[in-house]
């Protein structure tokens, strides 16, 4: 075997959408899934501990934990199979117990699992719809019992046992809550699920008997041993006023448009805002639920009719760095779970997040809101796209399709800095210095600065979706690639000092050689070229147009170049040739990473395996492998020591390992490297610093005052408190003491009387045992004077009954006699009957076998006879079906007729549906009556007589009912022969419909034809274009200027209008007022020559508006002449002519 060793050192990155994805081992150590296997984490010492899963595993499904807290039960899938195996974890590393598979089920991977109370039986799942209940004994690896458990539709499963029974199993689901009781090798549902099927996305056990559920409607439900208790709904909850503060001044600040866009998304949210019951956990107090993203409710038990009453609510965290960080909390809680002295709550959320929250906060603090806090850092929530490590500091940077940039430092395992952007983030490079580094988004790469506490963007450069970039070991350069184009910058005056063109797939991988002199890439067209930066020219290359590389590493000579690619092979190029190949043994290299000592290589695979070998490259399979990510390893890299591994995969978790030799010791570095300690700030955060201590410098002095007075005030409260009780101690002290002296008195005259007592009941006592012993002699002497005479008795009694006993036996044995010769007899006459009675019986079943016979031979006969009648039945049916034909075609004919019916029966057929609703109803209702009847005449034979008047009451019923029933049949028969006569007749119209469709074929063709003469037709314009261009440019300034004087002539006009407009209203004015006046002065002439003035103004009216539509047309038909030859100077601002039609209208 190979003498490279990796050791995981630790680990960080949660899978998401695991069953049971979070549980405690002990009050301080979490176990959750991590890549393709599980870790275990304390949260006080920070260690972390790797179980890795199965070879080939894919990730974990599912996973749980005994009460014991002795073994872990995984499900996974492992090369398309599913797997079940039970850990052992008390051991040190964790052992594999037992591996379970049933070969009489259906091969489907478990969702839930489940120990029993006393750790020896597991329940498992399978995902609905096909789902199935098993029940194993795993010690064993034995299936105990199975069950099918039907589901309408796919949803979550979840699977547990009861807390003190291991026969009772409740399993829940999409339209299923179900208990199960083992018995007798099967198991047997206890319950009968009553109403309408739910939702149930998860349960818990709150007793031996309670079970509490959460529907994805809101609801949590209580059922006590199957049946309901309790339910109640929970309402969406949105976050506190803390969290909503900064969006409200935010609207309040926006323009109207922004704030318009924010209702309108605050509108969407709304109608999502539907509550579910994600995930449920119980507790000593009641139990913990999730009905809303980023929220976990404590419901707590009460005395009153609400069982359970809500306590608290428990909100996740705004990360701060995040480019939303209101939407940062907004996460769906898949997982809650307590430690065993309830101390500490663990959740795990859909974005791969795991936080913690303290529950002697929740008692100690009043208010009803409290938040969570990150179990150990945020993690990524997606694929990881770029990793690199630098030399001053022993940090790795990484950024995801999650659109963060994380800092980590693989000594302490701590994150150092992370900050979200609003773009994805593809690569990452550091500066040796590890003081900055570049960052490829999806429309910039980004120079940035890694400050104390934040990253400062520098400098951009417009190379947009970067997907690999690398500084130089010395840093004085940096490459970024481009599609197919690597482009060369100065780190130090940021100019593009040389762009490198030849590759003609997208570049995957770059490297530089130790003295930055040159510079490797490879592409996805199997290109691995070499470049010479101080020419910008191909010094070597190596193609192989079947391989798309996906990295490449180099060896510290920069003489040997390592590339993996999609033929499953590790290559090893020098000289522009492939010298030595290595087989992947049935998986895909993804990435590759060599020791600076040049003595081991590291590959990472597709199925999130990493291979640890020695240089030179072995042959056979002579390598470690080590199960890891759950996804395929996308960056691979190496610390400057060689003392750590460092991987990254598409599931987004990130591995840190220790390389050491076979028997486990670490490896050598030939001088040991010092880490800088330096980091950079900005000015202004240490100006706003060195403020804030001095503002905090001052507040200490005001709040020292200020408590110096509060205690000298408290001082002198305490003084006058205290001299206030001296005076009343001295006073009950006093009273006490005078109470002391009363109490002695009666004591000592208490003491005179007991003694004088005690005396007297002495005397007494001598006097009576004087008495009693003298009586006592007197009845010994009596006494013994009878038993002399009863002893006498007693022998003359002896003596007679020996002599009855003598005559007892002598009798007894003649009587002994008699009875065995009368019983002789008896056996004798019925051993005679037995035969005669054995005989009978042979005659009898010979009797039996010739009635059989017979039997037999009538049934034949009967048979043959029922066989002709039912062919002659048979043939007689098809004539009536050519009969019937026949009648068919006749109906046909009369189709045109019952069309014109058809509207008026569709009327009838809806009324008749509502009658055969309710006749269903009343069916169905009677039916439930009858079955309940029959079980009741089952159970109860006593009442045979009573019931059946009932029952013969109900049948008739139930055949008028079948009566009714087989009219609406027969009505409905008759509509769907006539449905089938309207199908005949959409066939035809589809038969037509083809054929136009091969008539559009035809038209389509014509089309591309007249397409192509179209071309060459434009061709030739385009030539004729270019001699009338200029005649056009002069036509369209004339144009332009008699559009401009009719636009004059318009405004003019339109003046002419409103002034005549507004004499008409005058005029009209006056005469209401000359109405009002005397008729004499109505009749006088001024009034005939107004009515004359007012026709006259109608008709210039008129004559105008004439004059305007004839412009009016002028000007559409100037507009199609310049919508024929456009204008080269741009567009004329359009006439505003609707505006002047409604002022001509009104």
């Amino acid at each position: 075997m190979s003498a490279v060793v990796a050791q995981p050192v630790a680990v960080f990155g949660c899978r998401p959408r695991v069953a049971g994805g979070v549980c405690f081992l002990e009050d301080q150590v979490v176990l959750h899934a991590a890549g393709a296997g599980c870790l275990r984490f304390h949260l006080e010492q920070k260690w972390h501990k790797f179980i890795p899963g199965t070879e080939k595993s894919r990730g974990v499904q599912a996973l749980a934990v005994s009460p014991d807290r002795r073994y872990l039960a995984v499900s996974e899938r492992v090369a398309e199979q599913p797997v079940l195996t039970v850990y052992e974890l008390s051991s040190v590393p964790a052992r594999r117990r037992r591996t379970l598979a049933a070969a009489e089920l259906p091969a489907r991977e478990a969702v839930s699992l489940a120990f029993s109370p006393d750790c020896r039986y597991l329940a498992a799942a399978t995902a609905p719809p096909e789902g199935h209940l098993t029940y194993w004994l795993w010690e064993k690896q034995r299936l105990v019992a199975a069950v099918r458990v039907e589901s309408p539709g796919s949803g979550v499963c979840q699977v547990s046992f009861s807390p003190q029974d291991n026969a009772q199993v409740c399993i829940t689901g999409n339209g299923f809550f179900k208990l199960f009781k083992y018995s007798e090798g099967t198991l047997k549902q206890m319950n009968l699920q009553k109403g309408e099927p739910q939702n149930y996305l998860c349960h818990a056990w709150l007793s031996e008997e309670e079970v509490i559920c959460g529907t994805d409607t809101g609801k949590l439900t209580l059922f006590e041993t199957g049946e309901l208790q309790w339910e109640t709904s929970v309402e969406y909850k949105k976050p506190p006023r803390e969290l909503e503060e900064y969006a409200t001044t935010k609207e309040h600040d926006s323009s109207s448009d922004v704030s318009c866009g924010l209702a309108n998304e605050d509108n969407g949210s709304q109608q999502d805002s539907l509550p579910q019951i994600s995930a449920v956990a119980a507790y000593s107090k009641g139990f913990a639920c999730s009905s809303s993203p980023g929220v976990v409710l404590l419901f707590e038990k009460t005395k009153e009719k609400e069982v359970y009453k809500e306590s608290q609510e428990i909100w996740l965290p705004q990360d701060l760095f995040s480019s939303e960080p209101k939407q940062s909390g907004r996460q769906d809680i898949i997982c809650i779970c307590f430690s065993p002295s309830e101390e500490t709550m663990v959740i795990n959320t859909s974005k791969n997040q795991l936080y913690m929250f303290t529950m002697l906060t929740a008692d100690l603090m009043k208010e009803k809101a409290a938040y969570f806090a990150y179990l150990n850092f945020p993690l990524h929530s997606a694929s990881i796209t770029g990793l690199d490590v630098c030399i001053w500091k022993p940090i790795l940077a990484t950024c995801s399709l999650d659109r963060s940039v994380r800092i980590w430092n693989y000594k302490t395992n701590t994150l150092e800095l992370c900050k979200e952007y609003r773009e994805e983030a593809y690569t990452v490079s550091l500066h040796p210095t590890g003081l900055f580094c570049l960052v490829g988004f999806s429309d910039k790469l980004r120079f940035i600065s890694l400050l104390y506490e934040d990253m400062h963007v520098f400098k951009e450069f417009a190379v947009r979706k970067c997907r690999e970039c690398s500084f130089s070991n010395r840093g004085h350069l940096f490459a970024a690639v481009s599609g197919n184009v690597i482009q060369i910058y100065s780190s130090i005056t940021f100019e593009s000092i040389n762009n490198l063109k030849g590759h003609s797939g997208k570049i995957h991988a770059v490297k530089w050689s130790a003295d930055d002199a040159k510079f490797f890439s490879c592409d996805t067209h199997g290109a691995v070229y070499e470049w010479n930066l101080l020419t910008g020219k191909r010094e070597s290359e190596c193609v192989l147009k079947s391989c798309i590389y996906s990295s490449i590493a180099l060896s510290s000579d920069a003489k040997i170049i390592f590339a993996v690619g999609s033929d499953q092979t590790l290559k090893e190029i020098s000289e522009s040739s492939i010298q030595h190949e290595m087989p992947a043994f049935g998986v895909v290299y993804t990435a590759v990473a060599v020791s600076h000592s040049g003595h081991m290589v590291f590959v990472g695979t597709s199925l999130g395996t990493i291979r640890a070998m020695k240089y030179p490259l072995p042959v056979t399979k002579d390598f470690n492998e080590y199960q890891a990510h759950a996804g395929a390893v996308t960056k691979m890299s190496i610390t400057t020591d060689d003392l750590f591994l460092l991987t990254a995969s598409e599931d987004g978790s990130i591995f840190i390992w220790k390389v050491c030799d076979k028997g486990g010791r670490i490896l050598k570095w030939e001088k040991e490297v010092e880490y800088a300690e330096e980091v950079l700030i900005m000015r202004s955060d240490i100006e706003e610093k060195s403020q804030a201590m001095l503002d905090l410098q001052i507040r200490v002095k005001e709040l020292q005052t200020e408590n110096y007075y509060q205690l000298r005030l408290k001082d002198m409260y305490c003084n006058e408190k205290i001299k206030e009780l001296e005076e009343n101690f001295t006073q009950e002290i006093g009273s006490l003491q005078t109470k002391h002296q009363i109490l002695q008195a009666e004591k000592e005259k208490q003491e005179l009387q007991h003694q004088f007592q005690l005396s007297e009941l002495m005397n007494k006592q001598a006097r009576e045992v004087q008495q009693l012993e003298s009586d006592s002699n007197q009845k010994l002497l009596m006494e013994n004077e009878k038993y002399q005479e009863l002893q006498v008795k007693s022998q003359r009694m002896q003596e007679e009954y020996e002599k009855q006993l003598h005559n007892l036996e002598e009798s007894k044995s003649k009587a002994v006699k008699e009875l065995t010769e009368y019983y002789e007899e008896k056996l004798n006459e019925k051993s005679v009957l037995l035969e005669e009675a054995q005989e009978d019986m042979r005659q009898q079943l010979q009797a039996h076998e010739e009635i059989k016979k017979q039997i037999e031979e009538d049934e034949d006969r009967e048979i043959l006879e029922m066989k002709i009648k039912y062919e002659r039945r048979l043939v007689e049916q098809k004539e009536s079906n050519l009969q019937l034909k026949g009648e068919i075609g006749v109906m046909n004919k009369r189709l045109n007729s019952l069309q014109k019916e058809l509207k008026e029966r569709n009327r009838d057929i809806e009324e008749m549906k509502l009658e055969q609703q309710k006749l269903h109803g009343i069916i169905k209702s009677l039916e439930k009556d009858i079955l309940a009847l029959k079980t009741e005449i089952q159970e109860r034979a006593d009442t045979i007589q009573d019931k059946e008047k009932h029952i013969y009451d109900l049948k008739k019923k139930n055949q008028e009912l079948e009566k009714f029933k087989f009219v609406l049949d027969y009505r409905i028969e008759e509509l769907r022969k006539q449905i089938e006569s309207r199908e005949n007749d959409i066939k035809t119209m589809k038969e037509q419909i083809h054929e136009r469709e091969g008539e559009l074929e035809r038209f389509h063709k014509e089309s591309t034809q007249l397409k192509l003469n179209i071309t060459q037709l434009q061709q030739k314009l385009k030539a004729t274009d270019c001699e009338m261009h200029r005649e056009r440019q002069k036509e369209n300034v004339s144009l332009i200027k008699e559009i401009n004087d009719l636009r004059q002539e318009l405004k003019v006009a339109h003046t002419q209008v409103h002034d005549l407009r507004s004499t008409l209203r005058l005029t009209k004015k006056k005469q209401a007022i000359q109405d009002t006046a005397p008729c004499s002065e109505v009749q006088s002439s001024p009034a005939v020559l107004r009515l004359n003035a007012e026709k006259e103004s109608e008709k210039i009216i008129e004559m105008q508006q004439l004059e305007i539509q004839y412009l009016r047309d002028q000007i559409q038909e100037k507009g199609q002449v310049l919508a024929v030859q456009p204008l080269l100077g741009g567009n004329l601002p359009k006439l505003n002519l609707e505006r002047s039609h409604k002022t001509q209208q009104q």
